[in-house]
């Protein structure tokens, strides 16, 4: 640590104390980094037995075959995929599909089993298949680059959905999210077991070059599974994440370190044209924060901007989907605002096709008299539980339904019978 930067932890820590709030204990970066590397043992169990996620080169891990302790009722949840990291689908499954989903955790739907998702309440209703790519944990970027692969496979779809939730922006910057979520990790292991529930490794990240001022797209550090194995070593971590301005940046919004390198972020921030005190100790904590959501909101207008290029290039139709039921929603809900303005300022600026579950939902609670807590026990346990799921299915429908060309089957006039689908997916 250099002199500036170890007056500024100083006065930081002082500050904090003057102001009545609990002290926050003392780490470096390099200090949590070392502190925080994962087991042997939860690799091995990753990589050779059955578990909720499994290795993937470039996301860093796909959905695996597991049954987790998390759903309604203190039920387990069957999470299930095939080979390629899809979550298993039943309905209509073995008839053409027209639309792919990507996306975190609430495009997987985690913690509800397969046949509970948004995807297979729309598909029944429809009459045609919806394919699942979400995976727990994955940031917009991760789910843009297994977007751009699965839509150069035999599975590729004319229809596209991104679905963009909570901290989805800021996991696009991250080269690795484990430590983050290491406490989560270790709750999950005296549930599961240890091993079980292990993800947030390397995967390919988005990062503001602080010299030229241009996004550069990267891809994972481990691309094969044996070198998983390699997180296992504090000094390999320290060299690879150390200079993860992002991760830093995370953690000490947290508090959970109390050092930052002040140049770089005043370097990023008048990349971003987004000016910030980060000199005064008093205020570095919140305006570090800030600086983080404005870097994370800049990842994804580029993302989309990527994504919209994409899809028209290959002839597909994109809808952009905004969900976050934590930061914005509940927010809206209690009559305040939502953070994620320049985002949708975004979209509507840049005519994007996009529905916004937040303002549903924002519509549904004023048919209650409910306080906010107990409307979210309506639809929540964490994520979605299956009412949740089926209300954002019928929810979109419309929007899906007059964005398909030709019509979904249940939405034609016709008087075809259903023993045939002759003129509207002939291979029926």
């Amino acid at each position: 640590m250099n002199k500036a930067s170890f007056l500024l932890t100083i006065l930081l820590i002082i500050a904090v104390s003057a102001s009545g709030q609990p002290e926050i204990k003392s780490m470096s970066f390099e200090q949590y980094i070392r502190e925080n590397i994962p087991a042997k043992a939860a690799i091995d169990i990753f990589l050779n037995e059955l578990s909720w996620a499994k290795f993937d080169p470039e996301t860093g891990y796909k959905l695996g075959n597991y049954m987790p302790h998390d759903g309604i009722d203190k039920s387990s949840t069957i999470s299930t995929s095939n080979l390629g990291g899809t979550r298993t689908s039943f309905v209509y499954a073995n008839k053409p599909c027209r639309i792919n989903t990507y996306g975190d955790s609430f495009t997987q739907c985690h913690q509800v089993s397969d046949a509970e998702t948004w995807q297979e309440y729309l598909a029944g209703h429809l009459g045609e298949p919806i394919r699942n790519f979400g995976m727990g944990g994955l940031g917009v970027y991760q789910a843009y680059r297994r977007m751009l692969r699965e839509e150069n496979t035999s599975d590729s779809a004319k229809y596209v959905m991104l679905y963009i939730w909570g901290d989805d922006h800021i996991r696009s910057l991250l080269r690795c999210r484990y430590m983050l979520i290491k406490e989560w990790n270790k709750e999950q292991e005296d549930i599961e077991g240890v091993g079980r529930m292990f993800h947030g490794n390397f995967w390919a990240n988005l990062e503001m070059n602080l010299e030229t001022g241009q996004f550069v797209e990267n891809n994972s550090r481990i691309t094969e599974a044996k070198d998983l194995y390699k997180m296992t070593d504090p000094d390999w971590m320290l060299e690879n994440l150390k200079t993860d301005i992002a991760l830093q940046m995370y953690l000490f919004r947290q508090g959970k370190i109390n050092e930052i390198d002040t140049r770089k972020l005043e370097k990023l921030s008048m990349i971003l044209k987004f000016p910030l005190d980060l000199r005064n100790p008093e205020t570095l904590r919140e305006n570090v924060s800030k600086l983080l959501d404005e870097y994370g909101f800049a990842a994804t207008k580029y993302i989309l901007g990527k994504t919209n290029q994409f899809v028209y290039k290959k002839g597909k139709k994109l809808m952009v989907v905004l969900f976050d039921p934590y930061n914005v929603l509940r927010s809206l809900l209690e009559g305040g605002s939502r953070y994620d303005s320049e985002i949708v300022d975004y979209l509507q600026q840049n005519k994007f096709n996009y529905f916004d579950m937040n303002l549903v939902h924002l519509e549904d609670y004023k048919a209650f008299n409910l306080s906010v807590d107990d409307y979210y026990k309506r639809y929540f346990i964490g994520h979605y539980n299956p009412a949740g799921n089926h209300f954002f299915a019928y929810s979109i429908k419309q929007k899906v339904v007059d964005w398909l060309d030709p019509k979904p089957i249940t939405y034609q006039n016709t008087d075809q019978k259903m023993t045939g689908f002759k003129g509207y997916l002939d291979s029926y």
